[in-house]
């Protein structure tokens, strides 16, 4: 698209490069790095208020409380996730963004993948999901931490502050990482806590330099270049 030196469109080119576009194809596409549509026919999972617009005839519904049973339900308060996810039924198209985050989207042949249930804007029906957590980051981190394992063939969008990036790791070159910039990981590792509790990590920020989240054996991790969150300590006090 032709534009002037100092930057500025007429109406029509904007329009034109802002437009909608229609791509056969997958349920899943990009409108831009920061919107996703999905092509609706009969259900999709999103996260609760990531709906932007919408055309056709498509219902939204809240995730009931104990709608994936007692487990999921207990799960959920005790690792004090506050991040329901949405249906949305019918047909027709959805747009979904949260707070303009750059949106991956990954298709599942078969894989298992864990994403933290920030980051996870949306996933078609047919992969299996269940919670996952850890104990001890629980109750570490403000909020609690909520990991979503996802499994089966089917599409899933993740939502990260920035590119993110994926490190490999073997039980020889684990990797260390900040639990709030930490999106994902293959579904076979299990991550444990490693804490330095060492004055010198109290000082400053004093998040995932405290705090980090160890991965060994063979798989990869995905990161984004933001903290999402604050960690507190169980120990600290309000002056």
């Amino acid at each position: 698209m032709i534009e002037s030196q100092t930057g500025v469109r007429t109406l029509d080119q904007f329009l034109q490069e802002t437009a909608q576009q229609d791509r056969p194809g997958e349920s899943f596409q990009l409108e831009s790095p920061y919107m996703l549509e999905v092509n609706v026919n009969g259900q999709i999972w999103t996260k609760l208020g990531a709906m932007v617009a919408y055309r056709g005839n498509l219902k939204f519904e809240r995730e009931g409380a104990f709608e994936h049973g007692i487990g999921t339900f207990l799960k959920r308060a005790i690792t004090g996730e506050t991040n329901p996810l949405m249906k949305v039924n019918g047909n027709g198209v959805v747009y979904l963004a949260d707070y303009a985050k750059h949106i991956t989207v990954v298709k599942l042949n078969g894989e298992s993948i864990t994403v933290n249930g920030n980051d996870l804007l949306a996933f078609e029906p047919s992969l299996q999901w269940d919670i996952k957590f850890m104990k001890r980051v629980a109750g570490m981190l403000s909020g609690g931490i909520f990991n979503v394992q996802l499994s089966g063939t089917g599409m899933l969008a993740i939502g990260t502050h920035g590119t993110p990036t994926t490190l490999r790791c073997t039980a020889n070159s684990p990797i260390c990482s900040d639990p709030n910039a930490t999106v994902a990981w293959s579904a076979n590792l299990s991550p444990e806590l490693k804490v330095d509790a060492s004055l010198k990590t109290f000082i400053g920020r004093g998040s995932g330099e405290t705090f980090q989240m160890r991965f060994a054996g063979d798989g990869f991790v995905i990161l984004q270049p933001y903290e999402e969150g604050v960690v507190q300590s169980s120990s600290s006090s309000s002056s």
